[in-house]
């Protein structure tokens, strides 16, 4: 039997994004979201959310650019250090000691170290209360090559994406391989 917990922001798990951007001085800062994801195929866009005091919100509507910056396992620390301080106050990459790269296709830094980089141009923001969704267009993707297979596709189990899982508020690596998407289903018609 299910238990009813209420209306709650817990849908598992949740990718872990830092979102670079710079302000209007040209300093750039990183920041944690985890409520983000696709949102489209044509045009390729995705979308992050967050609340309107937040440094980023506004770096984000002033330049109409960011990156997504995807942290492999071993930057959990830096990672979680990105959503912890404002970078109104304080130079996170600096204090990490981690390197900002300019984008080579939008106005927005990204970060040298992480294996996954998506710069994105600002299409469109929803107010949505607590949070603006801010939707970018994908303009490029950016993969160290290590971790691509032979055929150019990205190695997840080489990549190790943080998720995190909100009621708990805990970061996780991915699990087991379970199956082929758009494959392992046909198994339904066969029986």
């Amino acid at each position: 039997m299910k238990k009813s917990l209420g209306a709650q922001t817990i849908a598992y798990p949740a990718p872990v994004w830092v979102i670079g951007t710079y302000d209007n001085e040209g300093r750039p800062n990183m920041a944690t979201a985890a409520w983000a994801g696709i949102c489209a195929s044509a045009p390729p866009a995705l979308f992050v959310s967050f609340r309107k005091e937040r440094y980023t919100h506004d770096n984000i509507l002033n330049k109409k650019a960011f990156t997504v910056n995807i942290p492999s396992e071993v930057y959990v620390k830096e990672t979680d250090y990105f959503g912890m301080k404002s970078g109104r106050r304080h130079d996170k990459l600096s204090k990490v000691g981690l390197t900002p790269v300019k984008g080579s296709v939008v106005d927005a830094p990204y970060i040298k170290e992480f294996p996954c980089v998506i710069e994105c141009k600002l299409i469109g923001h929803n107010d949505l209360g607590s949070h603006t969704a801010f939707i970018g267009e994908i303009l490029d993707l950016k993969m160290d090559e290590e971790i691509l297979t032979e055929d150019g596709t990205p190695d997840v189990e080489k990549l190790k994406p943080l998720v995190l899982m909100p009621g708990s508020v805990s970061y996780h690596g991915l699990g087991k391989y379970c199956g082929k998407a758009y494959s392992v289903g046909n198994i339904v018609d066969n029986c």
